[in-house]
C-alpha cells in the first residue's frame, strides 16, 4: 500500500545541495542592492534618470493680476520686440574733432630694447657743468713706478745691458781710399748697346676732311606725303556754304 502513494520513480532522498527553504533565515533579499529605484541602487548596473512629482501649486488670489484684458502687442516677446530693422532720419551729430596720432607718428623699430631682452648698453654724454670746478685728480694724475729696468722702486732688478750704436770710424764700412762705389756711376740705357724695341705713341684723333654742314636725318623726311610719283587717294575739302537766295558776285571782264 505504501508504494501506491508515490507517483512515478521519484522517492524521498537527501538533497544534494543546500536549499534555502529548509532554513528559517529571510534569504538573500538583504544582501544584493536593488536594481530599481534611485536610492541605494546597485553600483554594478546603470541607473536610469528618476523624476519626482511636485505638489499642486498654491492657488493665487483672484485680484493679484488683471488677466488678459489688456491688448498687448503680439510682436512683444519676453526678450523684447520682434521687429525688422527700422531706420529713422535724424540730424547730423556734432562730434568734437580730436587730433590723434597716425601710424606714421610711431616708431616700432625703436621699441626692440623695451620688448625683448637686450644686453646692457652705455652711452657717452657730455661733460657736466661741475666738471670745471671739480678739483679731484683723475687716474692720469698718478704715475706708477716702473717695474722693468734698473730704476725699479722697492724691487730688486736684474743686471741690464745697453746696445750702443756702431761706430763708423775704423769699421769695415770705413772707406779708407775714398773710392766711388757702384752707385756713383750712371746706368747706361740698354737700348744704346742692344736692339731697340718698338715704341708706340698715343696721338689725338685725326678727323678726315669733309663737309661739316648739318644734313637732314631720316626723321626729317615724310615719304607718306609724296604724291608726285605715286597715286594719291581722293581728298575732300570743306568749302564755304553759299545761300540760295544770295546773288552771286558777277564781274564783267571786257
Amino acid at each position: 500500500m505504501a508504494e501506491e502513494v508515490w507517483v512515478g520513480t521519484w522517492r524521498p532522498h537527501r538533497p544534494r545541495g543546500p536549499i534555502m527553504a529548509l532554513y528559517s533565515s529571510p534569504g538573500p533579499k538583504y544582501l544584493i542592492p536593488p536594481t530599481t529605484g534611485f536610492v541605494k541602487h546597485t553600483p554594478t548596473k546603470l541607473r536610469a534618470p528618476a523624476y519626482s512629482f511636485r505638489g499642486a501649486p498654491m492657488l493665487l488670489a483672484e485680484n493679484c493680476s488683471p488677466g488678459p484684458r489688456y491688448s498687448v502687442n503680439p510682436k512683444t516677446l519676453r526678450t523684447g520686440k520682434d521687429l525688422g530693422p527700422a531706420y529713422s532720419i535724424l540730424g547730423r551729430y556734432h562730434t568734437k574733432t580730436i587730433r590723434t596720432p597716425g601710424p606714421g607718428d610711431y616708431f616700432p623699430e625703436k621699441s626692440t630694447k623695451y620688448v625683448f631682452d637686450s644686453a646692457p648698453s652705455h652711452s657717452i654724454s657730455a661733460r657736466t657743468k661741475t666738471f670745471r670746478v671739480d678739483s679731484t685728480p683723475g687716474p692720469a694724475a698718478y704715475m706708477l713706478p716702473v717695474v722693468m729696468g734698473p730704476h725699479t722702486v722697492g724691487k730688486s732688478s736684474q743686471p741690464s745691458f745697453s746696445i750702443k750704436g756702431r761706430s763708423k770710424l775704423g769699421s769695415f764700412s770705413d772707406d779708407l781710399h775714398k773710392t766711388p762705389g757702384p752707385a756713383a756711376y750712371r746706368q747706361t740705357d740698354v737700348q744704346v748697346t742692344k736692339f731697340k724695341a718698338p715704341q708706340y705713341t698715343m696721338a689725338a684723333r685725326v678727323e678726315p676732311p669733309g663737309d661739316k654742314t648739318l644734313k637732314p636725318g631720316p626723321g626729317a623726311h615724310s615719304p607718306e606725303k609724296v604724291t608726285v610719283t605715286k597715286p594719291c587717294a581722293p581728298v575732300v575739302t570743306f568749302g564755304v556754304k553759299h545761300s540760295d537766295y544770295m546773288t552771286p558776285l558777277v564781274v564783267d571782264v571786257e
